[in-house]
């Protein structure tokens, strides 16, 4: 039995053999939201060590004036990277740059903590949701746009179908000792199921719009998170090495039952939303 793509759980249950995404040439464009923060940072190196060509998108303030993002290896050497800003509510502006990236990773986030005034939610909404939401949506307009690409550009190694990996957290099914931010991430998660069926859907005879991965992590070190157990270079390195064996759904956490309730979570919100929405255009 073939699972659903949608639902992610075919790879888990049925995994291809590893894919290694690195390729020499030409080489990946991918673009990380969250780019100041620690998983941001550690995703753009392990990017870089494959030879991809880096996006760095960090927010944009109301002076317009951006902190300088510079990003250094291990050995202290400069990763070089293009930084472009872009604030919530002002998605659209990024549709230029949309159209040229093959690896789109939505990371940003906020945590309100312990707040549960009406600014604070209007805030987690805004950021841990709706503008994953909205820049997903641009990212499979432009994606829509493109011309099909020609078979020898894919043997070259460049893959076919763009993707979209959005980091929705443990959060989305476990406590995270702050109500905002659980319900924000909860919200991001089913609304990424909802979408996936028509954003990620197979046409017959043709292959998806878009390749969309689900990042499940649990509590890592970052600022968001001081008191994560797990390092942000690991789990960065984790996400990848499960993208390589071709997993739609990436887990990387210490808690067990995680690996159990998510992927059930996933196929139950597939089985519901198929069944009681319809179909559209992407």
């Amino acid at each position: 039995m073939e699972w659903p793509q949608t639902s992610g759980l075919c790879q888990i249950l049925a995994a291809r053999p590893p894919q290694p995404l690195s390729s020499p040439a030409p080489r990946l464009i991918v673009a990380v939201t969250g780019a100041h923060g620690a998983l941001g940072q550690a995703l753009l190196r392990r990017w870089h060590r494959r030879g991809a060509t880096l996006i760095a998108l960090t927010h944009r303030p109301d002076s317009g004036e951006m902190a300088p993002l510079r990003l250094l290896e291990t050995d202290g050497a400069e990763i070089p990277l293009r930084q472009v800003g872009w604030r919530c509510g002002q998605e659209a502006e990024l549709a230029p740059l949309f159209a040229e990236v093959d690896v789109l990773v939505l990371n940003h986030g906020v945590n309100p903590y312990s707040r549960r005034d009406p600014e604070a939610l209007s805030l987690a909404l805004e950021v841990n949701a709706l503008s994953h939401w909205r820049l997903l949506e641009l990212f499979a307009r432009e994606v829509a746009r493109r011309p099909e690409r020609p078979s020898a550009e894919a043997a070259e190694g460049r893959r076919g179908v763009p993707e979209v990996w959005i980091n929705t957290s443990e959060a989305e099914i476990q406590p995270a000792l702050s109500p905002l931010y659980e319900i924000s991430k909860r919200l991001l998660g089913q609304i990424l199921s909802l979408r996936a069926l028509d954003l990620a859907a197979s046409p017959p005879g043709g292959r998806p719009l878009l390749r969309l991965r689900r990042l499940v992590l649990g509590p890592f070190r970052s600022d968001l998170n001081p008191y994560g157990v797990m390092a942000a270079d690991w789990v960065a390195g984790e996400i990848l090495r499960q993208a390589d064996w071709n997993l739609g759904l990436i887990i990387v956490t210490i808690n067990p039952l995680t690996y159990v309730l998510m992927p059930l979570a996933a196929l139950s919100r597939w089985a519901y939303f198929r069944c009681f929405s319809r179909g559209g255009t992407p």
